[in-house]
């Protein structure tokens, strides 16, 4: 950071970006070196006996050998340059970018040479004796050479920028903001199997808009996040610990006793309810869940519930867009135990804002249960990152709420395949009465809340069942009147129940402060963050990366780091809202939320605190919305993300609860 500037436009990576890629080619051109040097010692001397074509080995091999040696050297000095200096301190890596020009130029003769050694191979140019070791090294050579030469090519490729050139600068930001989202939308419908995708073109709009106001005038190269984010976590494990240690902050109480949670709570909402509804969302993944639990015997597991040429015959039910042997409605059996017969409706069709799902009869619990599914494809991803703030109008929610753009499409979309196929309406005159239960995780859990809001007035007494329901879902007003009949269950770290525009935004903003305060070289912070994914964040390093070493200060421009860049910083910061942020509206996670944690081996007591530490013993307690505004980096966010993991620890707290002891007061 800032980007690289070669050939008079900017480039995806940075002058301190080519520090391991450097190490990998020079370690190659090492060993070429040393084998060509070795082929000119025993080969050279009988070039001058050759019939025919000796001039032409003999400029090849000493033509290589001179090559190898610049460019070796050439790459040895790229990497001390590139290695100089913090993040931000461009200036100690000025020689770079015409060193990597260079580099580069030097491509043009290195292809040539490279087609003289083809021409000597494969071509009837030259006539010698054919030494073994000689014509193998080239051999050798010449293959790899023209690898390398492809890669070469295909990383400029890689990071070249479309709209990077330097000339562009004096644009208007309004048409700078045109160029980048048409760039953006292209991109999208090069996607060729979401071209007939409904609502297709309104979603990339969105979603192309959206990336080109979180990403545009910041400057940040790809390398730049990855180092930012590794600096977030020790920058927030060293805040943590400065705030304990001043009693700044107070661990929150969990608890994991059942009994004291759902105190006064209805009847619905038990760890009970909560374990049956999550299995039956795990379900609605199908044969491909299925598949990643068991990767060897998958196939056999579903083979029993498959029904061969299911397309020639008649089914009970409706069973939409699944293939000819039914793999799909197989993995939904399999997986949630529910015969054929109780599956009364089934959507598998996955396009654009359309999500699949089904229409249970679960006579364990009495009620009729719509399990929409998560993400699962880049069609859902497409959905999720279609996240700018949209009316949402329904009865019963403030007037003025707002949601999730890519969420209401996609409840409509199912709402109209309900009431199209009359879906309820068949369900209920077969089962009166039951009451009717939506549950989903991930974006199937912020359909699921959004239709609950919708067909409410009609089932005044439906419930909801989310998990890891994503942040950005309802505008906070319309996320209170979902706690009457939502319960949203969370586990540790999860990223997308702290993922929404607004957080993106904030944590773009703390990404560049945090990279001003950096003062060691970004390949180390890369290095140290392998580092702390295997062994964790040794407490050396909170305090040794920094400038300065104060970085607990709740006034960001008092702070002793961010005062000396806050001036740069500000600029980004304070521009105006609407140039600035994609969503104008802050949009929250509903429901009354369960969040679950697990137990620090520390609050373990007892003789087997070891053993008990080893068995991830659970806690849980109720959160507020507010509490998930913040995206922090943590080493379990992607994984505390993953159905399976939640379901480990709600079991884990179902059987807990046969440990806890039942005290009556006397």
């Amino acid at each position: 950071m800032p980007a690289l500037k070669l050939f008079g436009r900017k480039w995806l990576a940075a002058t301190d970006d080519l520090v391991y890629p450097g190490l990998f080619e020079l370690f190659i051109r090492i060993i070429w070196f040393i084998l060509i040097g070795i082929a000119c010692g025993k080969y050279y001397e009988d070039t001058w006996n050759c019939r025919l074509g000796g001039e032409l080995v003999r400029v090849y091999l000493l033509g290589e050998a001179v090559m190898l040696g610049i460019i070796t050297l050439l790459i040895l000095i790229i990497i001390r340059q590139s290695a100089k200096g913090a993040i931000m301190d461009t200036h100690a890596r000025r020689y770079v970018e015409p060193l990597l020009m260079i580099k580069i130029l030097l491509l043009l003769p290195e292809i040539v040479w490279n087609i003289l050694g083809t021409l000597w191979i494969f071509g009837q140019s030259v006539e010698c004796s054919h030494e073994h070791y000689s014509v193998t090294v080239v051999e050798a050579l010449v293959f790899f050479d023209w690898i390398l030469i492809g890669l070469s090519i295909f990383g400029l490729a890689l990071v070249f920028d479309p709209i990077g050139s330097l000339e562009k600068r004096h644009l208007e930001n309004s048409i700078e903001h045109g160029k980048v989202s048409r760039i953006w939308l292209r991109r999208f419908k090069f996607l060729w199997w979401m071209r007939k995708d409904e609502s297709a073109n309104e979603t990339f709009q969105h979603v192309a808009g959206l990336l080109t106001a979180l990403f545009r005038g910041t400057d940040l190269v790809p390398s730049d996040v990855v180092a930012g984010c590794i600096l977030l976590r020790v920058r927030q494990k060293r805040e943590t610990h400065e705030l304990q240690r001043m009693n700044l902050i107070e661990s929150p109480k969990y608890t994991s006793d059942g009994n004291e949670i759902f105190f006064g709570m209805p009847n619905w909402m038990s760890l009970e309810a909560i374990h049956h509804f999550l299995q039956l969302s795990i379900a609605s993944y199908g044969w491909l869940f299925v598949i990643y639990q068991h990767m060897c015997t998958g196939c056999f597991r579903l083979a029993r519930d498959m029904t061969c040429c299911a397309c020639f015959r008649r089914k009970s039910n409706i069973i939409l867009d699944d293939n000819c042997c039914l793999c799909y409605l197989s993995g939904v059996k399999y997986l949630s135990q529910v015969s054929e017969e109780d599956i009364l409706f089934a959507s598998f069709k996955n396009h654009l804002c359309q999500i699949p799902f089904c229409v249970i009869a679960d006579h364990k619990n009495a009620s009729i249960v719509i399990v929409i599914r998560g993400s699962l494809s880049l069609r859902d991803l497409i959905t999720d990152i279609a996240a700018a703030a949209d009316t949402f109008e329904c009865p019963n929610v403030p007037p003025g709420s707002t949601a999730h753009k890519g969420m209401i499409l996609g409840v409509k979309i199912i709402l109209k395949q309900l009431e199209n196929y009359k879906v309820l309406e068949r369900a209920f005159a077969t089962y009166p009465n039951y009451h009717l239960t939506l549950t989903g995780h991930s974006l199937g859990a912020g359909l699921a809340i959004l239709l609950g809001l919708l067909i409410r007035p009609r089932y005044p007494h439906l419930r909801v069942y989310a998990f890891s329901t994503p942040a950005g879902l309802l505008s906070r007003d319309a996320a209170r009147v979902t706690e009457e009949f939502v319960l949203t269950v969370g586990l540790g770290d999860d990223l997308v129940m702290r993922l929404s525009v607004d957080s993106i935004e904030n944590l773009r903003t703390t990404l560049l402060t945090t990279l001003r305060a950096c003062r060691i070289p970004k390949y180390r912070v890369v290095l140290n963050g392998l580092g702390y994914v295997l062994f964790g964040v040794p407490e050396r390093d909170l305090n040794k990366i920094w400038i300065n070493y104060n970085i607990i200060n709740t006034i960001w421009d008092q702070s002793p780091i961010f005062g000396k860049y806050f001036s740069d910083t500000n600029k980004i910061i304070e521009r105006d809202i609407t140039r600035r942020r994609y969503s104008k509206e802050k949009l929250f996670i509903a429901g009354r939320i369960l969040h679950i944690s697990r137990c620090k081996p520390e609050q373990i007591e007892g003789k087997n605190r070891k053993e008990l530490a080893k068995e991830k013993t659970y806690e849980m307690r109720w959160a507020q919305a507010e509490e998930f505004t913040t995206l922090s980096v943590m080493p379990r966010m992607l994984l505390d993300h993953l159905p399976e993991n939640i379901e480990k620890a709600v079991a884990t707290l179902l059987e807990q609860q046969h440990d806890i002891p039942y005290y009556i007061d006397p």
